[in-house]
């Protein structure tokens, strides 16, 4: 597969591996050139408000349907059962999981922290974690209930896809659409980072109101791939995630046939490092807000399914202010890990520390805010001059509903049970006769 990109996020995309590939003037001609099939991919209803249409046609060498029966595939750590256990209002943070010390592929490698919402009602995230040190073999994988938000955080990974190949490494994301068919290969030996599986309104750009046409992520940054394809035969499964469960098929063929495709609905990859941060230039520290991403919109204007944000290098430099976040309660709920360096609101030695690999969940209404000993340091800092934060990148799953943890991850060695500690030296300063 070739390694090419087409610039734009939810444009209509044209992309042929062989010249006269893509019919003109009609999307299903009698006849499709080279005699491949036409398939229509639709990731939004047909009669979606034409701006956020996502759908795409593909001339490929076999059908999709073309597969064996499925069968059930019975993969524990990963699932969508977020109601095992009541969901307590504590802080968490997790460590970082380690390598596993078997051969596993991507989707043998994928752990289920925590999520909300169903497949089955269309809103709500499940948000994964995953480890491997395989390429998949013989094996092409799909999730038909949600598209899937990979943030690699160690090692590359080479995403072959039904319309093209993705490659990123940690500080990028890999958008893959709800249904379509891939297999991830890496090229370091190994692989870790997080996945957000999201089973609402397919996620987009958010709006920019009155920060104007500019900033934040840029649509020309998003690349999607051009059109490659495999004429594989041989002895491959087809697993496919459906219902919260996984179920897997024989297929005699590569799935990654597409010769040519047009269309809306389309992988994409972002390099985290070109967000064009905004930020106060005054007074204050706005609200996170400007750091989002991408959105999920929900039926609530204003009120997300799901929001990444990220926080990377950037200059803090308003004056008689308290640069970290503030101490806060939120409606909503923060899911967080870290990519890259140190997170300015956290000390990475205070209580286990949140480190590269780690992840952090503070859920609605539960107060959190920087540690002890990022507090002291924002206190006792030079507002005067301004202050470079460097080497790093964090992100946030932000979400309106709860997010409720797995049996696995509240029990999961990785766990930093004194979370709350970080927190414990925070002193009593009030003196009502001082002002």
């Amino acid at each position: 597969m070739s390694l090419n990109y087409q610039p734009g996020f939810g444009n209509e995309h044209s992309s042929e591996a062989l010249d006269g590939a893509l019919p003109v003037g009609q999307n299903s001609p009698q006849k499709v050139p080279y005699g491949l099939y036409a398939e229509q991919f639709s990731g939004t209803a047909f009669t979606a408000p034409r701006h956020a249409n996502r759908r795409s046609w593909l001339y490929r060498i076999r059908p999709a349907a073309l597969h064996g029966g499925f069968a059930p595939f019975e993969q524990a750590a990963f699932h969508n059962r977020f109601d095992e256990v009541p969901t307590p209002p504590d802080q968490m943070r997790w460590s970082p999981f380690p390598q596993p010390a078997a051969p596993t592929d991507f989707v043998d490698g994928l752990f289920t922290m925590a999520g909300n919402g169903s497949a089955a009602t269309q809103l709500g995230v499940g948000i994964h974690l995953y480890a491997c040190n395989r390429p998949m073999q013989g094996r092409f994988f799909y999730d038909a209930d949600g598209e899937l938000l990979i943030v690699p955080q160690q090692g590359r990974l080479a995403i072959a896809t039904e319309l093209g190949l993705l490659e990123i490494e940690p500080q990028q994301i890999a958008l893959i659409p709800r249904g379509v068919r891939f297999r991830v290969e890496l090229p370091d030996g190994s692989a870790r980072g997080y996945v957000c599986e999201n089973f609402g309104a397919p996620l987009r750009l958010p709006e920019l109101g009155p920060i104007g046409s500019n900033c934040l992520a840029n649509t020309r940054d998003f690349e999607a791939p051009v059109a490659a394809y495999e004429d594989l035969e041989g002895d491959f499964e087809l697993v496919a995630k459906f219902q919260g469960k996984l179920w897997r098929a024989p297929i005699d063929h590569s799935p990654l046939d597409v010769v040519a495709w047009h269309g809306t609905h389309a992988p994409y990859r972002y390099d985290l490092r070109r967000f064009n941060t905004i930020g106060s230039i005054s007074y204050d520290h706005p609200d996170p807000s400007i750091f989002t991403v991408l959105t999920s919109p929900s039926d609530s204007p204003g009120t997300a399914n799901m929001d990444l944000a990220i926080f990377p290098p950037r200059w803090l430099v308003a004056e008689h202010t308290f640069r970290p976040p503030w101490f806060h309660r939120n409606i909503a709920s923060e899911f967080m890990g870290l990519v890259h360096g140190e997170y300015d609101a956290k000390d990475a030695s205070a209580g286990g520390g949140f480190v590269p690999g780690g992840a952090s969940l503070h859920n609605c209404m539960s107060g959190h805010g920087p540690d002890a000993a990022s507090y002291a340091k924002a206190l006792a800092a030079d507002t005067a001059k301004p202050q470079h934060v460097v080497d790093t990148m964090a992100f946030m799953f932000e979400t309106r509903f709860v997010i409720h943890p797995t049996r696995q991850a509240l029990d999961a060695p990785q766990r930093q049970r004194d979370y709350q500690s970080c927190w414990q030296d925070l002193q009593k300063h009030f003196d009502p006769t001082r002002r």
